[in-house]
């Protein structure tokens, strides 16, 4: 496949999931952690991209979306813009960072089974390419190594439609029990 077919084919995979979305009217926001603790992480991740769940405002602030979810792999599309630049001019870490942390945190969360849930406890983040406003969609995909009851790893990368790799990274995930909410006092 051609750079130019992949990017075709990721501009219309984005395309239909935004459009897909926008009809359920997804938003971003917090899931209800009762939803949260009653579905299984695969679940709630199939009921984001369907846009039956909230987003992270996170991807609305930095402009990329959910693409595909497996059990233990995520994928996002985003483009990275000026907004998203360092003063010094050119895209600031936390971007590359902010994607990679959020496909391997979602790769790990499609692993948690009802009433279990993850936090990042560790990411380490290797920018080996430039990318700018002109560069266009980047691919960023999270794949699990290792998921158990206390610990979850993963791995992931930032390609380019032509297979360039512009960041990769890894992630280690403390895994624990969702807590209920507390009932009022009284």
């Amino acid at each position: 496949m051609t750079p130019q077919q992949s990017l075709a084919q990721w501009d219309e995979q984005l395309a239909q999931v935004r459009s897909r979305m926008q009809a359920r009217g997804a938003r971003p926001g917090v899931i209800p952690l009762e939803a949260v603790a009653a579905m299984d992480g695969l679940a709630v991740m199939r009921a984001i991209l369907a846009g039956e769940l909230p987003f992270a405002h996170i991807a609305d602030t930095l402009d990329y979306a959910l693409v595909e979810v497996d059990r233990g792999r995520a994928v996002f599309l985003g483009a990275p813009q000026l907004r998203h630049y360092n003063p010094m001019g050119s895209v600031h870490g936390g971007w590359y960072a902010t994607l990679l942390d959020s496909a391997l945190g979602c790769a790990v969360h499609t692993m948690m089974p009802a009433g279990r849930a993850y936090t990042t406890a560790e990411l380490s983040v290797n920018i080996v390419r430039a990318a700018s406003a002109k560069t266009g969609p980047l691919r960023t995909t999270g794949t699990v190594i290792h998921c158990g009851s206390r610990l979850a790893t993963a791995e992931g990368r930032i390609e380019g439609p032509d297979g360039r790799l512009y960041a990769h990274a890894t992630t280690t995930c403390l895994v624990f029990e969702t807590q209920p909410p507390a009932a009022p006092a009284g």
